[in-house]
């Protein structure tokens, strides 16, 4: 009889242990882990944080008055954020938020208020603690009505206000406490709203985030985060095809992408912004001051043959001077297409029958040397020689900005509107050398007029036009050639569920939300 009870009893303890181990193995991990493509992280702090590892990061760790609606980069979708509602007035100068009640700063800093916010925004503002200051010119003043309503006063109307206070560049909020405490340590011990908070940064390997329980959207379904630095494809590839990482930033290559088609229970999210490439001629040095051989060397790009090189499935070809999702992009632009015979006919009468030798300095970066490469190419086939000079990707944004390169290839995407992209790339006053300098490589003036009026055109289709035409003169005067805008791409286990769809993000990256998840 005693052995029957022993043997009854070790049956049901051995029942009991396989129902627990069948319920745990059932239970979906809480705990994600991703594959960046950067090496470190290099500025927590949002005001500065630029590459894109350290933009899709912030993203997690901040929120602003405003956001993109998770998924989407389309500035129509803009919705409160920590502010729950706003209003201005008719002359849209004068903006009113009213904020949420009740959100706390991590790491127990208190209760955000209308003071955190003005502090943000006037440091976001500061060319000395920012580096998006530039972008709030307009701003006139920022003021805290009471301690849960910000006033923003502009001194001239601008094209989205909304787009300064979104989660994108210096619209991130942070507690002003934390930041004057903290001090230059705010950059790798950030302290922020949003739903994952910095743990542990362990550098050139790994950063480590634990979810934010008190996060006033509910706490995060995914408990810790671990993003590894894995900069070489290979690495990030093996670790993804081992398990050790549920997710990883992508190769904007189509021979990777097609080998990770194969890959058994993955899935590819292709995303917007679409960095739209475009090699930008300096007009003020030989021989890229004559018309005649910018021309020529626009006729000889081969937008088509970029695009095949690097995958139809996440490129296109370059159309204009802004990217195509901007709101005031126009096809009608004058672009030149390609004509490599008209191209050496322009260069023969330019009085450069035989060509000539020009220098450029071009990053080590994958997809910005594969991109040079081919213009290499491309130029060579009418007797132009392009003599690049390799340099590690931080060297080359030094040298760019000091016109070290008469030729300048670069890739980016910017908030969706074309005065953005205009006044960044094509605007006299933002050009190399000028006390206001952003990325006017070309140092291309010949739309300022136009670009200005849009800034205060209070009427949208008028505003548009003048974009449009702004473009024109552009594209005309080839300060620059548009060469491919490239969409971003992650790759993910298929029972990885981000909490939305996909299909854009300001930050560059995958936001993490509360309602990211594992679905088994």
């Amino acid at each position: 009889m005693k052995l029957k009870t022993a043997l009854f009893s070790s049956l049901l303890t051995l029942s009991s242990a396989t129902l627990v181990a069948t319920s745990a193995l059932a239970e979906p991990s809480t705990n994600l882990n991703l594959g960046s493509l950067g090496a470190d992280i290099s500025q927590l702090d949002p005001d500065y944080a630029a590459n894109t590892t350290d933009r899709t990061v912030v993203a997690w760790i901040f929120n602003a008055l405003v956001r993109f609606q998770p998924g989407s980069t389309d500035p129509s979708t803009i919705e409160p954020d920590l502010a729950e509602s706003w209003e201005s007035s008719p002359d849209k100068l004068v903006w009113t938020f009213h904020l949420r009640h009740g959100v706390k700063w991590q790491k127990g800093y208190g209760e955000m208020t209308a003071d955190d916010v003005v502090y943000s925004l006037k440091k976001a503002s500061d060319k000395n603690t920012s580096a998006y200051a530039p972008d709030y010119a307009a701003v006139k003043s920022i003021e805290a009505v009471d301690p849960y309503t910000v006033k923003i006063t502009l001194d001239h109307q601008i094209p989205s206000l909304l787009g300064l206070v979104a989660n994108y560049s210096g619209g991130f909020i942070m507690p002003k406490k934390a930041v004057e405490e903290k001090g230059a340590n705010f950059t790798r011990d950030p302290v922020g709203s949003g739903p994952f908070e910095v743990d542990k940064i362990s550098p050139g390997q790994s950063i480590t985030f634990k979810a934010n329980e008190d996060y006033f959207r509910g706490a995060p379904q995914i408990k810790t985060v671990t993003l590894r630095f894995l900069p070489e494809s290979a690495s990030r590839d093996l670790a993804f095809r081992s398990g050790e990482i549920d997710a990883a930033a992508g190769v904007q290559n189509k021979n990777w992408l097609n080998r990770m088609k194969a890959e058994p229970n993955i899935k590819l999210d292709v995303f917007a912004p679409a960095e739209e490439a475009q090699l930008h001629l300096n007009v003020t040095k030989p021989p890229l001051d004559k018309l005649e051989v910018r021309q020529a060397l626009s006729l000889a790009i081969n937008q088509d043959q970029m695009v095949q090189f690097q995958g139809e499935d996440f490129t296109q070809p370059g159309q204009s001077a802004v990217p195509s999702n901007n709101l005031g992009f126009t096809k009608d632009n004058g672009i030149l297409g390609y004509d490599s015979e008209k191209a050496k006919a322009l260069l023969k009468q330019a009085g450069f029958a035989d060509g000539f030798t020009i220098p450029m300095i071009n990053s080590q970066d994958t997809q910005l040397a594969n991109l040079g490469q081919l213009v290499q190419a491309q130029l060579a086939a009418i007797g132009v020689k392009v003599d690049i000079k390799p340099v590690e990707h931080a060297t080359y944004h030094q040298l760019i900005r000091k016109d070290a390169s008469p030729m300048v290839i670069y890739s980016a995407a910017r908030f969706p509107v074309a005065d953005v992209y205009l006044t960044q790339f094509f605007y006299g006053p933002s050009a190399i050398g000028q006390p206001t300098a952003v990325t006017d490589f070309s140092h291309c003036d010949v739309a300022d007029a136009e670009i200005k009026a849009a800034k205060t055109e209070t009427e949208t289709d008028k505003q548009i036009k003048l974009w449009q035409e702004a473009q024109k003169k552009i594209m005309t005067n080839v300060c620059s050639i548009p060469l491919v805008e490239t969409r971003l791409i992650w790759v993910r286990k298929d029972n990885l569920d981000w909490g939305y769809d996909l299909k854009g993000s300001m930050s560059l990256g995958p936001l993490l939300t509360e309602k990211t998840r594992f679905t088994n």
